[in-house]
């Protein structure tokens, strides 16, 4: 009785103990090669196949000990431990081959400027765990035909339960597939949320504001707002200033110094767009000043406050050094008292 054992104990343990020299050994000096060459797409490869070598030598050591085993049992139990096993088998080649196509996916699209990967990567593993479940099925002799047809039917039941869920995924393809909206991409949503967007999954699009808190938007909701993507068509933006000089001043000093200031600050933070000149234009004659808006190019949104912190800092400065006043508020006035004269008070 105990020599019926003696086969299938051994199959067991020499499966058993190929896994773990295959794993512990070759596997590691492998990956160890393949990380030290730098090939394309090789950590990936290990990485889909980690414990699959050790579960492959374990499960050929039971099919084989199935095949070869001398045991008294019927041939219905072991065609059914033979099918167990090649199941188990088939099973973790199609979790090998679904890790590979999200590797690979996150691979292509982090090539891909702005495309998020979590959405394409994760439904393209779906795509093939479905695919290899359906085609596992058939190799045992499961009917597949029956199985599509009533997750058809199921699927329509599912699909109304989940309107909003389905709609956030939708609205996800939407968003990547136009390019409204790209990984990176600093975007503000009804004048109140604001930041960059890091990722866009199944359900919703998470955006990490500069306080560095995330904000979290469902897809849909992201997909009919009116945003603004200070990304789109390019980084590089135009930033604008009020400013104001008092009446005795020169305007064309003032002009050409501010353009000098604004041009000093772009060689700082933005010496490649410095082909693209400040400039000013004066709009008003204020009540106590001649005002102007300046435009100076800057990389991007974010740049802004830098911009703007040093042109302040420089401008005025520089204003001082050449005489030229910026004024502060000034009211007069007049005061009746009970003789009906009146006196002024300047008040500055």
């Amino acid at each position: 009785m105990i020599q019926e054992w003696i086969v299938p104990i051994a199959f067991i343990l020499i499966g058993l103990l190929s896994g773990l020299i295959g794993e512990k050994v070759i596997f590691r000096k492998l990956r160890k090669f393949v990380v030290d060459t730098d090939i394309p797409g090789g950590e990936i490869i290990f990485q889909s196949l980690d414990h699959m070598t050790f579960l492959w030598f374990l499960l050929a050591g039971f099919f084989g000990a199935v095949i070869y085993s001398s045991v008294n049992i019927s041939d219905d139990l072991k065609n059914l431990l033979q099918k167990i096993i090649t199941i188990l088998f088939l099973y973790t080649v199609t979790l090998v081959l679904a890790r590979l196509t999200a590797g690979f996916v996150n691979l292509f699209i982090q090539r891909t400027e702005g495309v998020p990967a979590s959405l394409i990567s994760n439904l393209a593993k779906i795509a093939v765990l479905i695919l290899g479940t359906l085609i596992l099925l058939q190799t045992v002799g499961v009917e597949v035909t029956p199985i599509v047809t009533t997750l058809g039917v199921g699927g329509l039941a599912v699909g109304l339960a989940l309107q909003d869920t389905l709609a956030n995924l939708f609205s996800g393809f939407y968003l990547i597939i136009s390019k409204q909206v790209r990984t990176g991409d600093y975007v503000k949503l009804d004048d109140v949320y604001e930041g960059y967007v890091t990722d866009i999954t199944w359900r919703n699009t998470t955006i990490k504001e500069i306080r560095n808190n995330i904000i979290i938007v469902p897809n849909s909701r992201l997909a009919s707002a009116i945003f603004t993507n200070f990304h789109l068509p390019g980084k590089p933006i135009t930033l604008t200033m009020d400013v104001g000089v008092g009446y005795d001043s020169d305007l064309e000093q003032v002009e050409r110094v501010t353009v000098e200031v604004a041009k000093d600050v772009m060689a700082e933070i933005a010496p490649e767009l410095i082909e693209f000149e400040p400039n000013i234009r004066f709009h008003t004659f204020n009540d106590f000043s001649i005002d102007f808006k300046l435009y100076m190019r800057v990389n991007e949104y974010f740049d802004q406050r830098i911009a703007r912190h040093l042109f302040i800092k420089k401008l005025h400065k520089r204003y001082q050094q050449e005489g030229i006043q910026i004024p502060f508020p000034i009211r007069d006035i007049y005061v009746q008292n009970k003789g009906n004269e009146s006196s002024s008070l300047d008040l500055n």
